[in-house]
């Protein structure tokens, strides 16, 4: 390991361990070094191609949609990747498709639409014929320990969300999982146990699909941030084309699209506008900098 490297992406997992009302800080502890691993298998794969699984329904949203956590870090992330020549593809189902649309505007990343209520087959073979080498979740509700995907609140959200789980599990590709709650694929590498001690609802949300590399993040969209800035960090080739999507100007633009286009609302107030799990826009822009910030310090060193 490059404990200079290391370093500068221990802080930058640092700065997404933040406290945002959640309660998860056990989680924090408990996926650290997640950053590290997820980046350094990215980073180390030949010819890699990313599938990424998002969107998170809200059903009871002015209007219902998907929420702005996870669309917003999905094209961030597969902006930069494509950008470095690795190929992406997005994958959400029907009652998301929109939001995740916009949030693709005008990028080359092609988004695949899994019906509600459908089987994962055709996504699953579609992204084999593709050479999928590493599916990232981030932000997609997984099924809990009974199978009913089940949103913060507790609710069974079953009737609005297919379960994308069986693709993600369904390799030869690795798996890499952002989350912020307990109730996102992914969070299955960790104990329900644990989810059940410090979030509430934890013990019925918590999904039950692991991953092999897992970013808790305070906020999801922070996790893809995070994983751009680590990548950064890792590959000096890579570095100049990255740090072009460690940009506020192309998230907020990703956010607008989405919110007027999709539409998109606000998982916390379940409000459609320009904010992420409550906080402003420019709360998230702030992280994004302090990430980028981080990333020049280290290429300055």
């Amino acid at each position: 390991m490059d404990t200079d490297r290391a370093a500068a992406v221990g802080r930058i997992e640092a700065l997404i361990h933040e406290e945002v009302g959640r309660n998860i800080s056990g989680l924090f502890t408990a996926a650290k070094g997640g950053l590290w691993q997820a980046a350094s298998a990215l980073a180390a794969a030949v010819r890699p191609s990313v599938g990424i699984v998002t969107g998170f329904y809200v059903p009871l949203g002015t209007p219902p949609a998907a929420e702005t956590d996870g669309p917003v870090g999905a094209a961030m992330l597969a902006g930069a990747l494509t950008q470095v020549g690795v190929p992406c593809r997005v994958v959400t189902d029907e009652p998301c498709r929109a939001t995740c649309a916009a949030a693709l505007r005008g990028m080359d990343v092609p988004l695949d639409v899994v019906p509600l209520g459908g089987a994962v087959d055709d996504a699953v073979a579609l992204w084999r014929r593709s050479g999928v080498t590493h599916a990232l979740s981030i932000e997609r509700c997984g099924i809990s320990a009974d199978g009913a995907p089940r949103n913060m609140r507790g609710e069974d959200i079953s009737a609005f969300t297919t379960p994308l789980d069986g693709l993600f599990l369904a390799g030869p590709w690795q798996r890499i999982a952002i989350g912020d709650g307990g109730n996102e694929i992914g969070m299955g590498s960790l104990p329900a146990s644990l989810i059940g001690a410090h979030v509430a609802h934890g013990e019925a949300i918590a999904c039950a699909t692991p991953a092999d590399h897992l970013i808790v993040a305070g906020v999801s969209n922070w996790g893809a941030y995070a994983l751009v800035g680590a990548l950064a960090v890792i590959r000096d080739d890579w570095r100049d084309s990255l740090m072009e999507w460690l940009d506020a100007t192309r998230d907020g633009a990703i956010l607008e699209a989405m919110v007027n286009d999709g539409p998109a609302v606000d998982g916390v107030t379940r409000q459609r506008g320009l904010t992420v799990d409550g906080m402003p826009a420019a709360v998230h822009h702030a992280k994004l900098q302090a990430i980028r910030t981080i990333v020049e310090a280290y290429a300055a060193r």
